[in-house]
């Protein structure tokens, strides 16, 4: 007769607490890049939009389709 199977064993407790811990620094590093990356998303736009300005003709970078007051065939 065959010996009956064992049921899977869960991981030890420490192994589980490091595992998370790892994933929440993953996740932590990730996020912190992530704003970085925003940061200078940002602060590139407003370098754009304050080189365009109001009187020089070009399109606020938040328009991305180009089109400007003057432009307009209201």
């Amino acid at each position: 007769m065959a010996a009956p199977a064992k049921p899977a064993e869960a991981p030890p407790r420490d192994a589980q607490l490091r595992d998370a811990q790892l994933r929440a620094g993953r996740l932590a590093a990730a996020l912190r890049e992530n704003l970085k990356r925003r940061k200078l998303q940002v602060k590139g736009r407003a370098t754009v939009g304050a080189e365009a300005g109001p009187d020089s003709g070009q399109a606020a970078s938040h328009d991305s389709a180009g089109f400007v007051p003057d432009k307009s065939t209201d």
